[in-house]
């Protein structure tokens, strides 16, 4: 019986092929004709037809239906399906490709616009996370961290409205950076003006609320034609009462770092009525970074890096001290627990200063690290055992202090040579990068997992890197989590769905 059978498939797989090589053969023979111009003189009434009715009658030939092949009307062949081959595979491999060249570009974007986003890990929806902490297989922590990871990959794009009392001049001005402060409330933003500068503003984040995304900034007649190196929140008269800015020098005057009280810019924090702040500058050497120091043992100071220098500024007492580097002082920030200031170098390396020793001995640097590139931002975490740092490298590494290793890094982040920044929120379990390739990039802080890449509105370009923040209160206590991201003349609010 087993050799019968065998037989007869031998026999029916030989009729088979040359039945299919006799449709290969009558096909290009139908294409050959019908591709035959005729003459004028041998028209017939059935050459009146429109040419969508005659293209539909030649594609109207029988065809039969044999088993163990099917018919491909790309290609106008019989095929065979061999034993264990998948067609579904095989037809989106082979034929997918010239069916999608064929259609137009308006519908091609359309689709890929329209197609559903991937969540942050492969099988992870809302009702499984929900069923695994049902049936006790996720703790309350660990959903808490999933179930914000899913409503970060399902992040959803929509423009902030914003109110100016000079509209006009938004339409040409363009956003250089936005940083917000402790409670999230507020933006300070340093703006490019068409004419050349810089100007300052606070944007107001407490009417941020979905669906009617509209923000109030408030400006400031403050200006300046130099280069603003770097920007960070300062606490003086109280939280967040003034901002620290770093501005470049120029020609024969000298680089010099300013404390702009926020009760410059009106009502841009009607809950904290400021007192009048405090106006004051100091001339310093053009500083890469700066830093404003939160620990109660460098009280109402402030650092800033220099080239190859740390300088640390008391500004109620003037008192300064100067620490010298073998590098220039790219990044730094303080500790707030320990006496500590850490400090990111061009030259890759990672040391931080106890603020109890004198700049003139040899046991200020507390601990040592090392990249292979500039080191562009550096972040300690809350419990400040460890410490995130980006390079020019594109390389984002998790150190542990106590032991000086490298704990994981994050993949993906693309830098060449432009000074990024990193922010990392550790409440909600995530680290945001902008890359140089203009993709905002969100990772797992507990698994560097790749979470979610979100492209620039704008081409790729120096000038289009977005400038991002990100909280779970955006606008304050009450507000609703999402990421603000800055480009050119736009704001845009990536809320939770």
């Amino acid at each position: 019986m087993y050799k019968g059978s065998r037989q007869s498939k031998r026999r029916y797989g030989r009729r088979g092929h040359q039945q299919s090589h006799w449709f290969r053969q009558r096909g290009s023979s139908e294409r050959c004709n019908t591709g035959t111009p005729q003459s004028p003189h041998d028209s017939s009434p059935s050459d009146d037809e429109s040419p969508s009715t005659s293209s539909s009658a030649a594609g109207s030939s029988p065809v039969l239906d044999l088993p163990g092949y099917y018919f491909d009307l790309l290609k106008g062949l019989q095929l065979r399906i061999f034993p264990g081959r998948n067609l579904v595979k095989q037809i989106n491999t082979e034929s997918m490709t010239e069916t999608w060249a064929s259609f137009p570009i308006l519908e091609l974007t359309s689709l890929v616009v329209s197609s559903p986003q991937k969540v942050a890990r492969v099988g992870f929806n809302a009702s499984s996370l929900l069923r695994k902490r049902q049936l006790g297989f996720l703790n309350d922590v660990s959903y808490s961290r999933l179930a914000h990871e899913l409503r970060v990959s399902c992040m959803q794009k929509t423009k902030v409205h914003i109110q100016s009392s000079d509209p006009s001049a938004l339409a040409s001005d363009q956003f250089n950076l936005i940083l917000a402060n402790n409670n999230r409330d507020r933006l300070f933003t340093v703006i490019d003006v068409k004419v050349g500068g810089s100007k300052y503003s606070i944007i107001n984040l407490n009417r941020l609320r979905i669906p009617s995304l509209t923000v109030r900034m408030y400006e400031n007649l403050y200006f300046t034609n130099r280069k603003v190196n770097c920007v960070c929140w300062a606490s003086l008269n109280h939280l967040d009462s003034h901002i620290l800015l770093c501005r470049m020098g120029i020609a024969k005057t000298p680089g010099c770092a300013t404390l702009l009280p926020a009760s410059l810019f009106a009502h841009s924090h009607p809950v904290v009525r400021d007192r009048p702040g405090m106006l004051c500058s100091f001339q310093i050497p053009s500083a890469w970074s700066c830093a404003w120091s939160l620990n109660i043992q460098a009280n109402n100071c402030f650092s800033a890096g220099l080239s190859q220098q740390v300088l640390l500024t008391n500004v109620v007492t003037g008192h300064q001290q100067l620490f010298s580097t073998s590098s220039d002082v790219l990044t730094q920030q303080f500790a707030i627990l320990a006496p500590l200031l850490f400090n990111g170098c061009r030259s890759g390396e990672i040391f931080a200063i106890d603020l109890r020793s004198h700049s003139q001995g040899k046991s200020w640097k507390a601990m040592c690290l090392s990249h292979d590139s500039a080191v562009t931002s550096v972040q300690i975490l809350q419990e400040e055992q460890c410490l995130m740092a980006s390079d020019m490298a594109g390389k984002i590494k998790l150190w542990d202090l106590r032991t000086s290793k490298c704990l994981r890094q994050f993949e993906g982040h693309v830098n060449e040579y432009a000074y990024l920044p990193l922010h990392v929120h550790e409440e909600e379990g995530i680290v945001i990068a902008v890359g140089q390739d203009c993709h905002t990039r969100i990772w797992s802080l507990r698994d560097a997992h790749l979470l979610r890449t979100i492209p620039s509105p704008y081409p790729a370009s120096k000038e289009n890197i977005p400038s991002v923040a990100f909280s779970s209160r955006l606008g304050g206590f009450r507000g609703g989590p999402g990421l603000l991201m800055a480009v050119q003349q736009d704001l845009y609010c990536f809320a939770y769905n």
